[in-house]
């Protein structure tokens, strides 16, 4: 499907269950270069510090070529967006998918990049690390993996802790408690204490 074919589908009017506070809007996706346009002209506007964008690569060997590029394609796609934009200093690369963070890491290793981890995966970190042939920026486990040791490793690794994804006001307040580097949530709101 081509970007002007995806231009075809509204994103915003069906709710979803999963996200009661959503609202109605008819929109469509941005590209990637919209969006670094529109956050770009929205912080000059508002004279606050611009962000850092943490991309996620949605890429699974089952689906290479299929509903995306290959690793190699899709990171070159969009390391051309973030070349082109200008925002290199800005952006760390996430994914499942070792094989998109292990291109990305030989090709532009001055990009951080994000080791996501599913919940099921129990191997331990260095296996991880060793499936993924390197020491990632920025291990990101479900957070019902977190726990005082295994940010410890991390720490002693120089690798900041950031687990996904955190909806529960109290699960946050205690997964900052315990020192995580950050938190991905669906509701940023919670954050705010």
């Amino acid at each position: 499907m081509t970007f002007a074919e995806t231009q075809q589908y509204d994103v915003g009017l069906k709710l979803h269950t999963q996200f009661p506070q959503q609202q109605k809007l008819a929109v469509h996706k941005p590209s990637l270069a919209a969006i670094f346009d529109s956050v770009k002209a929205y912080m000059q506007q508002s004279k606050r510090p611009f962000p850092y964008f943490n991309i996620e690569t949605k890429t699974s060997p089952l689906t290479d070529n299929i509903y995306h590029p290959d690793p190699a394609a899709f990171i070159e796609l969009l390391m051309q967006v973030i070349k082109e934009k200008k925002m290199e200093p800005f952006v760390m690369i996430q994914s499942f998918d070792m094989r998109t963070l292990q291109y990305l890491h030989e090709h532009y290793p001055s990009t951080p990049t994000v080791l996501l981890i599913e919940n099921f995966d129990r191997r331990t970190l260095e296996a991880q690390f060793k499936a993924l042939g390197f020491v990632p920026n920025v291990y990101s486990p479900h957070y019902s993996m977190v726990n005082e040791p295994l940010l410890q490793q991390c720490h002693q690794q120089h690798i900041k802790l950031i687990p996904w994804t955190v909806n529960e006001k109290d699960k946050i307040m205690e997964l900052k408690k315990l020192g995580v580097d950050g938190i991905i949530s669906d509701y940023p709101a919670l954050l705010n204490d």
